[in-house]
């Protein structure tokens, strides 16, 4: 028995990287995965994978940043596999520049597949699951984002990417808050590991150990977390982002209210630096920009 046994789940962007991973530990942990990707060869490379090891994967090559191709993704996954239980929103790009050398397709195609492609695969799920459940069955659904410590901190030189990747936390919060009515519980996570995006960047700090040692940066590290996401158990687990990088996993503490200094009355603008000092001073800081 798997943990996924007879659950359907899509994968964005699982031709290569922590998509891969997660396809092929899904698929080991008895769901049915649909391997959607824009390079049919390395989306076929990852179905052969999962079905030469007694598993059941389809190759998907819709575009998650046209909505009506997104629904496209969910109609083929049901009527090859008859329904679907869980979205891992995982596929994205990058095109990293430093703020003032940023341009507006840098920009736009950062946030389209990224912040879009969240969104559109998402909301065809939401609402079939939804149907589901005002005719009375239990989805039991989940919605799996991908954020990044670029999200939660910034990164230097990448404010598309971290834009994006902020902007998916809030989508996450929301989902979770508004979904799980419905029976779609909706988390995010912030993984670290080899991708296409991070591999020529980040080659040597990133390359496996030739000494045999645990390899940190192995995609396959966050894929457990991932099964478990997408698993029954997990029914009551809604509206956080979790670290993985390694062996290490951690719940992302957010934005909260902070220490409040409450006049009672309107503030006078002469006042207000020496409120914002104090503050200052009491306040936790965030944790560095990375980069910076």
């Amino acid at each position: 028995m798997g943990l996924c046994d007879n659950r359907t789940i899509i994968i964005t962007g699982a031709g290569g990287g922590l998509g891969r991973a997660y396809a092929i530990a899904l698929g080991a942990a008895g769901g049915n995965v649909v391997v959607n990707d824009i390079n049919p060869d390395t989306a076929a490379e990852t179905v052969k994978i999962i079905n030469d090891a007694g598993g059941q994967a389809i190759v998907n090559l819709d575009d998650i940043t046209d909505y009506a191709s997104a629904g496209k993704i969910l109609t083929t996954t049901i009527e090859h596999f008859g329904d679907v239980h869980a979205v891992v929103n995982n596929a994205g790009n990058n095109r990293d520049r430093m703020f003032t050398s940023l341009s507006e397709d840098d920009w736009d195609n950062v946030i389209r597949v990224h912040l879009k492609g969240h969104f559109c695969l998402s909301s065809h799920a939401a609402k079939y699951w939804r149907e589901k459940s005002k005719n009375g069955e239990n989805p039991d659904a989940r919605i799996i984002n991908t954020s990044s410590g670029a999200g939660l901190q910034g990164s230097v030189g990448q404010t598309n990417y971290a834009a994006a990747k902020g902007g998916i936390l809030t989508l996450t919060l929301n989902q979770s808050a508004e979904l799980a009515r419905y029976g779609i519980t909706a988390n995010s996570v912030a993984p670290q590991g080899r991708t296409g995006m991070t591999e020529e960047v980040f080659a040597d700090m990133m390359r496996a150990p030739e000494d045999g040692s645990f390899d940190k940066f192995d995609p396959a590290n966050v894929a457990p977390l991932i099964v478990y996401l997408c698993s029954p158990a997990s029914a009551d687990i809604n509206g956080y982002c979790f670290e993985a990088f390694g062996g290490k996993l951690s719940i992302a503490d957010g934005y909260k209210t902070g220490p409040i200094k409450d006049k009672e009355a309107r503030y006078e603008p002469e006042e207000i630096e020496a409120v914002i000092r104090e503050l200052i001073d009491i306040t936790p800081p965030a944790q560095k920009v990375y980069g910076s």
